[in-house]
């Protein structure tokens, strides 16, 4: 009995390791979404640009598009800021959702940067991120024609990541009818 005893922590230490060992193994950064294949979430966000007229769900459809939530104190949006300006001069539709940040702030980062955004809002509560699950930014998510989320990139997007996932992916949801 006291042998029993003496081997049950034992068996749950292995088991523990196991788990970890597995666990290791595993991309952090393909975080599985809900959205997938759903429609994105109704939300109207007041504008980050002082001109503009903010981001609602309303201008969202007609065609695939990217939603980037960023904000000017990630570090990680720095990195995938210069790509984004390149999308926008070639003509992908990218709008932006500056996350729990302070919409002046949010301005200013894309003021200095420059603004690769057909509209942006203000997501200052954070609560438009939450609906769409997003966990930190930067995080990326193709949008369909018909306004539903395709795929959810967690992380900066790279000159890689574009070629290899998005852009086939944008091109596939343009192709279809």
């Amino acid at each position: 009995m006291r042998r029993l005893l003496f081997l049950a922590p034992v068996a749950v230490l292995v088991l523990v390791l196991i788990g970890f060992f597995f666990g290791l193994k595993r991309d952090p950064s393909l975080l599985p979404s809900m959205m997938i294949g759903k429609a994105v979430p109704a939300f109207s966000l007041p504008p980050v640009r002082p001109e503009d007229r903010g981001f609602a769900t309303t201008d969202l459809g007609g065609e695939p598009m990217l939603i980037n939530y960023y904000a000017s104190w990630c570090a990680a949006c720095r990195i995938e800021h210069p790509l984004l300006m390149q999308l926008r001069e070639q003509g992908v539709i990218l709008h932006g959702i500056d996350w729990k940040d302070k919409p002046e702030l949010g301005y200013k980062w894309i003021a200095e940067r420059g603004d690769p955004y057909v509209r942006v809002g203000s997501d200052e509560s954070g609560r438009a991120g939450i609906d769409m699950g997003v966990s930190a930014v930067p995080e990326t998510f193709v949008i369909d024609k018909q306004g539903r989320v395709r795929y959810r990139h967690v992380g900066a997007v790279t000159r890689e990541v574009w070629d290899t996932t998005l852009r086939p992916l944008m091109e596939k949801l343009r192709a279809e009818s």
